[in-house]
């Protein structure tokens, strides 16, 4: 592989890199216009409905007083065929008359899926697909993930002590914990990073354990024009009427999902709960809990590509348990609680019976707190397109 191409690809990944969090659930896409061995043009996508980071590229050039006209297009993603949001960008970089387009992957969406890549050959443009391949797929795993298959990405994420604490011990007089009561594990820069993550996914989910012990609010701060919908695993519609989360159900999207035994022993708390604004879904139960499998389809059909899962212990473990977690985002913090301590997440992880190993795995310190990030191995096998072990 060219190395000359691998400089200016690694260019556009970084250049894309700094839209996540702004464009989902579209992908994250950098672009870089050289000519002569001189970059006359950079670009990315910054925002979701925003023009595409090859028209930004172009633009680029155009403010710069430079032609593009025989110059090579370094893009990190297949080139857009289709009216969407935007204008097609094949149109865009046909007219330019780009000279060579060098893509990273192709993009598996329906609309795509070599499309636009065939039109450019088809107007004479040369085409080289494969450069950084790996590193561009990783970059938009989720949006790869579901693309393909339809079904969304699941992140995992919880904050713990250094002895596996997951929450302060209340006082014997503390029945449910307000705003000023509230004990934070991680620092204030590991919450900040926490809303940057809670911009990526388009549905925030937690179990009834903590609406009850922390009354949430799940949203993004400072709030943004597009709110993730707030999903509540409640088998038995145990859900607090005064809770934080019914109070915004109007404002913000609510989900209740519950058994359908539950909705028909309590019809009378399903109803008031549907009067607060939010939505109560019925989904098969086993031993009491939701089918998240189940749930998750259901959240997949619905648009919802990323999923955030800031559940206690138990939720968390349940979705290792049935190997559906995509990521996992875990907050250290330099603490160890001993009996100041509650909820330790080691007891729910002890009964996991398969190992869980992560690839590719980021670590990154916020103030005294270190965050490891990671993905399931499995999840990067089926991304890059390799049979499990290769």
């Amino acid at each position: 592989m060219n190395t000359t191409d691998e400089k200016y690809m690694q260019a556009a990944l970084k250049l894309a890199e700094r839209g996540i969090g702004s464009v989902e659930p579209n992908p994250a896409v950098g672009c870089i216009i050289v000519k002569q061995n001189q970059i006359i043009g950079k670009g990315r996508h910054k925002k979701f409905g925003g023009p595409h980071a090859e028209i930004n590229a172009l633009q680029d050039c155009k403010t710069l007083g430079a032609s593009p006209q025989a110059a090579t297009m370094y893009v990190t993603l297949e080139p857009c065929c289709h009216e969407g949001k935007t204008a097609p960008c094949t149109d865009a970089i046909i007219a330019a008359k780009v000279a060579k387009v060098v893509v990273a992957t192709p993009d598996p969406s329906e609309h795509a899926n070599g499309k636009g890549i065939d039109q450019l050959r088809s107007a004479g443009i040369e085409v080289q697909v494969g450069v950084c391949e790996n590193e561009a797929k990783l970059l938009n795993a989720p949006f790869i993930k579901f693309a393909a298959t339809g079904k969304c990405w699941v992140i995992l994420k919880w904050a713990q002590s250094i002895d596996g604490k997951t929450a302060w011990a209340q006082s014997s007089h503390e029945s449910r914990v307000t705003s000023h009561e509230f004990r934070w594990i991680s620092g204030e820069l590991s919450r900040k990073d926490v809303q940057d993550l809670r911009r990526r996914v388009q549905g925030i989910l937690v179990g009834i354990e903590t609406v009850i012990a922390d009354d949430p609010l799940l949203t993004v701060r400072p709030s943004r024009d597009k709110e993730a919908a707030r999903i509540v695993l409640d088998s038995k519609l145990r859900i607090p009427l005064d809770c934080k989360l019914l109070a915004t159900a109007k404002k913000t999207p609510l989900l209740i999902v519950t058994g359908q035994e539950a909705v028909e022993v309590n019809s009378q708390a399903a109803e008031k709960i549907a009067r607060k604004g939010a939505e109560v879904l019925a989904v098969p139960t086993a031993q009491g809990r939701c089918d998240i499998g189940f749930l998750l389809n259901e959240l997949s059909k619905r648009g919802i590509a990323q999923l955030l899962v800031e559940g206690g212990p138990t939720v968390i473990a349940s979705f290792l348990k049935e190997r559906l977690a995509d990521e996992i985002c875990v907050y250290i913090a330099p603490k160890i609680l001993g009996q100041q301590g509650a909820v330790d997440i080691t007891e729910s992880m002890a009964e996991l019976t398969e190992a869980v190993d992560l690839h590719h795995v980021d670590i990154k310190r916020f103030g005294d707190d270190v965050r490891l990030r990671g993905l399931s191995g499995k999840t990067v096998d089926e991304i890059l397109g390799k049979k499990s072990g290769e």
